[in-house]
């Protein structure tokens, strides 16, 4: 038998691209606008979890790690229960009552 050389030529793409099939993308598509939310659900919820402050009505508030809200004025407000992706659940006890508290993680305002 007789052996055959064979020679492979690799295509490079001259601008760059590793893994773009080169379609455009519209901005506009189903697709892109649910990666664009559950992007923003993500970075939310990290700035949330991370500590980062956020504003409420009646004054500037953060998570702390140990499962707790609290305001640096008056110190600890509620206990958190719950962490989701887009709610955060809590009880806080007034005059020996629960009272509970729900805060929407995608209408916070959070301060710099």
């Amino acid at each position: 038998m007789n052996k055959v050389n064979i020679e492979v030529k690799k295509e490079i793409k001259l601008d760059g691209r590793t893994n773009n099939t080169g379609r455009p993308v519209s901005p506009k598509s189903a697709r892109q606008a649910r990666l664009a939310k559950q992007s923003f659900y993500a970075d939310v919820h990290n700035k949330f979890v991370s500590g980062a402050k956020f504003e409420v009505t009646t004054g500037v508030y953060a998570y702390d790690s140990k499962g707790y809200i609290y305001n640096e004025l008056t110190g600890h407000v509620c206990n958190v229960s719950y962490i989701g992706r887009t709610k955060v659940k809590g009880y806080a006890f007034v005059l020996g009552k629960k009272v509970n508290v729900e805060l929407d993680l995608k209408t916070l305002k959070f301060v710099e």
